[in-house]
């Protein structure tokens, strides 16, 4: 970022949650015990679906690259998190504030194609059994989850580099535990409209059109399992499209939240918690959610519990 009074600049200090220094301890032990579960869960759902074969679905490749970019996701922003709340440095440097904005953001978008892409996936399943082998190829599975990264990276690539063109005038204390696009937009010493305008524009092309996408996919899904006669048949359809359509609203709920409000209505603290919740909470509760909903990941996971009993 440009420093208009010329001084070097070193890093940004992440005041986080140290207005609350009551709340830090609390926080330290439950965002803890939160990221251990979230390391577990999804290195479970990644570790079965390549063990056991029956998971060796499009689903579950789809899945996997979730669990994977939870893991990622979480890991770039909560472990620093951890050390903060304990310790009295709370600095971070440019070049890591760079690097945390780049990978927090291409991650976010990316998982808004993600789950853009397994809403065709569970269109093609159940409007189109018969040739669901044949349109989920695992040629086009691949392809599909590559464009998903390589977008998302770009869209970060991009709007990294909008944000970090913004002068400072040697401001450098974020009011927030980690780098994001909002508190940091809050430290320029210009007229930021321009900058929100082609920020909001790209967040609304990253987030509405995976929406767009998911919601004519369960339009047709919807319209499909209403002619299948049978209730138990129906209720099996709608059953592998429901852990699906959760994980889509509590990440959309929150990510539009954030990222879709006027600059003027943005809050520090709601930010914050808003934060927590879809980089800790929603990539803890994903693999819960898959799992509990979902008798094939309960079968892998006890088969290879028997099978690690058995080998004592």
């Amino acid at each position: 970022m440009e420093q208009k009074n010329g001084s070097s600049f070193t890093g940004f200090i992440l005041l986080g949650f140290s207005d609350r220094p009551q709340l830090e301890l609390v926080l330290f032990v439950v965002l803890l015990v939160f990221y251990l579960f979230t390391l577990l869960g999804n290195t479970a759902i990644i570790a079965l679906s390549h063990l056991d074969p029956r998971l060796q679905t499009p689903m579950y490749f789809f899945l996997s690259n979730l669990s994977f970019l939870d893991l990622c996701y979480t890991t770039s922003t909560v472990p620093q998190l951890l050390v903060h709340l304990r310790g009295a440095d709370k600095s971070i440097s440019f070049g890591g504030c760079v690097a945390q904005l780049f990978v927090a953001l291409g991650l976010g978008s990316t998982e808004c194609i993600l789950l853009g892409v397994m809403a065709l996936d569970r269109y093609a399943a159940i409007c189109k059994p018969l040739q669901y082998t044949v349109i989920m190829h695992p040629r086009l599975c691949a392809l599909m989850a590559s464009a998903s990264w390589s977008i998302g990276f770009a869209n970060s690539s991009l709007q990294t580099m909008l944000i970090f063109i913004v002068p400072l005038c040697g401001k450098n204390k974020i009011d927030h535990f980690f780098c994001e696009i909002p508190p940091l937009l809050k430290l320029a010493c210009v007229d930021t409209t321009v900058y929100e305008s082609e920020m909001f524009f790209v967040s609304v092309i990253i987030l509405l059109i995976p929406v767009a996408l998911i919601t004519v996919s369960y339009g047709q899904i919807v319209r499909a399992v209403l002619r299948i006669k049978s209730s138990a048949g129906q209720r099996k359809a709608f059953g592998t499209c429901g852990s699906h359509i959760t994980v889509v609203s509590l990440f959309y709920g929150t990510a539009i939240y954030a990222y879709l409000q006027p600059s003027n209505n943005y809050s520090q603290d709601q930010g914050k918690f808003i934060s927590l919740f879809y980089t800790i909470v929603t990539p803890m509760v994903n693999p819960v959610i898959y799992t509990l909903r979902n008798k094939d990941v309960m079968g892998a996971m006890k088969k290879v519990l028997w099978r690690g009993h058995d080998s004592r």
